[in-house]
C-alpha cells in the first residue's frame, strides 16, 4: 500500500509541478462566460478533460488539484476524474477549504474556512481515489496586518487540516500564502513571511504532522 510520505515524494518529483484545476464554479464559469461559452456542469466538465487528457502532461506535472465538483464528475467515456488522470501516471488532489472569510474580532483580516465536517470529506475523497488534498491561508501585508491573532486562527487551521490529512492516509499541501500586493517594503515582506512560516511550522509539530508525508510552497 502507497505511504503518503511515497506519494508526497511522487508529487514532488525533479522537473515536475502541480496543476490547479480546482477553480470555483463561479470563477470557472467567469472565464467561460469571457470565453464565449456558456457556463455549465458540462462544459466545465470539458474544459477540465481537455486539461487532464493533454498527450504526456504527466511528463511535467505530478498532480492535478481539482473541487469538488470535478472529482465527482467523469470523462466522457465514463471513467471518473480520479481514475482517469490516475492512469495517466497523474496524481489526483482536491481542494478542501471553502475560501477566506472575514475572522471574527480581527477588522479587515480573514480566516480560511472548511474544517467543519472535514474528516467525513477527506475519507470520502480518499475513497474516490483523491491522493492528496489542499489548502489555502492568505495573508495581507499592510502597515498593520497581518495581526497575531490572525497568524495564529490560521496557522491552526492549516495543522488541523494537514493532521487530519494524514489520518485519512492522504498528503495534505499546506499553503501559507502571503500576498506580495501592496506598498510594503521587501523587508516587511520578509519580515512577515518569516513570521508566518514559524507559526504554521510550530503548529504542524503540536499536531504530529509528518513533514515528509506533506507538501508545501516553502521550504520547512
Amino acid at each position: 500500500m502507497t505511504t503518503y510520505r511515497e506519494i508526497a515524494a511522487d508529487l514532488m518529483a525533479p522537473g515536475k509541478g502541480i496543476l490547479a484545476a480546482d477553480e470555483s464554479i463561479a470563477t470557472m464559469s467567469a472565464r467561460l462566460r469571457d470565453a464565449g461559452v456558456e457556463p455549465s456542469a458540462e462544459r466545465r466538465r470539458d474544459y477540465r478533460e481537455l486539461l487532464a487528457s493533454t498527450p504526456q502532461l504527466a511528463q511535467s506535472i505530478s498532480g492535478i488539484i481539482f473541487c469538488d465538483e470535478t472529482l465527482r464528475q467523469t470523462f466522457s467515456d465514463g471513467t471518473p476524474f480520479a481514475q482517469a488522470v490516475a492512469a495517466r501516471g497523474i496524481l489526483p488532489g482536491i481542494k478542501v477549504d471553502t475560501g477566506a472569510k472575514p475572522c471574527p474580532g480581527l477588522p479587515g483580516e480573514k480566516v480560511t474556512e472548511g474544517l467543519d465536517g472535514l474528516p467525513a470529506r477527506l475519507a470520502e475523497y480518499a475513497a474516490m481515489g483523491a491522493a492528496f488534498a489542499k489548502w489555502r491561508a492568505v495573508f495581507e501585508i499592510t502597515d498593520s496586518t497581518p495581526t497575531r491573532g490572525a497568524i495564529r486562527v490560521n496557522a491552526d487551521a492549516l495543522a488541523r487540516y494537514a493532521a487530519a490529512c494524514q489520518e485519512a492516509g492522504l498528503v495534505p499541501i499546506v499553503e501559507p500564502e502571503v500576498l506580495m500586493d501592496g506598498e510594503h517594503s521587501r523587508d516587511r515582506c520578509a519580515e512577515v513571511t518569516s513570521e508566518v512560516h514559524a507559526a504554521v511550522r510550530e503548529n504542524l509539530a503540536l499536531l504530529n504532522v509528518d513533514l515528509a508525508g506533506s507538501c508545501s510552497n516553502q521550504t520547512w
